[in-house]
């Protein structure tokens, strides 16, 4: 059995609006389809990164760190494509 070590990675909100309605609707619609849950952290808490409303209790915005989290190994190639969706700054504005 290969050892799963790869299922948290640690993002940045770069975009200026932070995880607002739009965003929080990429992905929730990236993750809506896995096969086990797929978690936004912050500090304390938790939002199922398949639901709009828990993503928008985060309260994310710009500069904050966040984990993204995949329960199961057939999941771990959403967390690639959510850091980059992050990384990208969700295709809005991340100057200033």
């Amino acid at each position: 059995m290969t050892q799963f070590n790869t299922k948290i990675r640690k993002v940045t909100i770069n975009n200026n609006l932070g995880l607002h309605a739009r965003p929080a609707a990429m992905i929730a619609k990236i993750t809506r389809n896995a096969e086990q849950s797929v978690w936004i952290i912050s500090g304390n808490n938790r939002a199922d990164a398949s639901s709009v409303i828990d993503i928008l209790t985060i309260n994310g915005k710009k500069g904050k760190t966040l984990l993204l989290e995949v329960e199961g190994e057939s999941d771990i190639h959403l967390l690639e494509t959510l850091v980059n969706l992050f990384e990208s700054g969700f295709g809005e504005d991340t100057d200033g």
